[in-house]
């Protein structure tokens, strides 16, 4: 059944990535690519082996960006890895820390396209909010993210960058489990990570890897508005936590403000759910729910959302995320004293049910408000233009 304004993904390659300057960027690789990318460029494959081995373990366990560095790799051969190939990272164009602690990073590719990454600290962890796709072809109605069109998706490289920007930044090289900051990877941030999967998998592998930057994949989840038949996939291709964008228990309403249940309707969404590999009690999947006036947050809706998750025995905590507003949105926050109530329903049915604390609301960083600062300018500057000649038309 086709979607309102959906797009279906678009391909991805997983290749290394070429820049202008000529030189293969080999951020993104797998172990075994980065050998083979050596050795296409001419080292020979008993070296390309041995330096494939050493590069990987400057790259994701150093941080190293530059082949200088690397001091057990001879010196005569730096200029022949550094006129071939480059360590990436991706532009910053804005960095802003929020009141709160909150930091947000608008990034720019080599190809000229913006997204965005958020820090979230806490006393006891720090997660990273990472982005799949520049845009998103979901359009749900709550999210400033889905009010842009899907450029392109991320590749594997871009998507593992932002995870080694964010170390750069907390100086949190080298890799090691003590004492970091940055404890926790969801991929919540622009784009259904599950529209760009070759490319998230291959992301995540480089961030689990025991020999790189070690990251389990239990402090990793993955956030989908119910992508059913790539669902299991995930779960036994990747295996991380799996967090849900349910929204509503109706189908007028989830059709309304998360049109992809238009193709995927709730009881296959919930069955898949049932369905996925390594749920249990001990690995409970987050069913993600934002509170919008006077339109799924009533007492009965609450006490549906309690009876579909019981009817599908699913292990299950659910996530209440008030609002977060932005210009032009077509919903209100619902009030403080519903989200409790709705909360309390949820808790008295058995299954846990947090109210979210918003965070980085002041600089557009909450849930639901990523929209890179290309797009605002360039929407505000259609609209002064708009506006300036139908002043000149009188």
């Amino acid at each position: 059944m086709p979607i309102p304004g959906h797009i279906d993904p678009v391909p991805v390659p997983r290749a290394p990535t070429m820049r202008e300057d000529g030189r293969t960027d080999l951020i993104g690789l797998s172990k075994e690519q980065l050998r083979e990318t050596l050795a296409a460029a001419g080292m020979d494959a008993r070296q390309a082996k041995l330096r494939a081995k050493q590069i990987w373990h400057w790259i994701y366990n150093r941080g190293a960006t530059d082949f200088a560095a690397m001091t057990d790799i001879a010196k005569a051969q730096h200029p022949w890895l550094t006129e071939r190939f480059v360590i990436g990272r991706p532009d910053v164009v804005e960095a802003q820390v929020s009141t709160d602690g909150t930091r947000k990073w608008l990034l720019r590719s080599p190809d000229g396209q913006d997204y965005e990454m958020v820090f979230i600290p806490d006393a006891d962890r720090g997660t990273l909010c990472v982005s799949s796709q520049v845009g998103c072809t979901l359009n749900c109605r709550f999210c400033h993210t889905g009010t842009m069109r899907l450029v392109r998706n991320l590749t594997a490289g871009e998507i593992v960058g932002q995870v080694m920007l964010a170390r750069d930044s907390l100086g949190e090289w080298p890799s090691q489990p003590e004492g970091r900051m940055l404890t926790n990877i969801v991929m919540m941030g622009m784009g259904e990570p599950l529209y760009n999967f070759d490319a998230v998998r291959d992301a995540l592998k480089l961030v689990m890897d025991g020999d790189g930057l070690a990251l389990s994949k239990r402090r990793i989840t993955l956030s989908t508005s119910g992508v059913v038949p790539m669902m299991a996939r995930a779960g036994a291709e990747i295996g991380v936590n799996l967090a849900v964008s349910l929204h509503a228990v109706t189908k007028d309403v989830r059709d309304e403000i998360v049109p992809l249940n238009r193709k995927y309707g709730i009881e296959e969404l919930l069955q898949a759910c049932a369905d996925y590999p390594g749920a249990n009690n001990a690995r409970r999947i987050t069913f993600e729910y934002v509170m919008l006036k006077d339109k799924n947050d009533s007492d009965a809706e609450a006490h549906e959302l309690v009876r579909l998750l019981r009817q599908y025995k699913l292990p299950a905590k659910v996530n209440l995320i008030p609002f977060n507003p932005w210009p032009g949105a077509p919903y209100e926050t619902s009030t403080p004293e519903r989200v409790r109530r709705f909360s309390e329903i949820v808790f008295e049915g058995g299954i846990s049910a947090p109210v979210r604390t918003p965070r980085g609301r002041d600089i557009d960083a909450a849930c639901g408000q990523l929209k890179t600062a290309a797009e605002k300018k360039s929407r505000a500057e259609l609209d002064r233009l708009a506006a300036e000649k139908q002043a000149a038309l009188g």
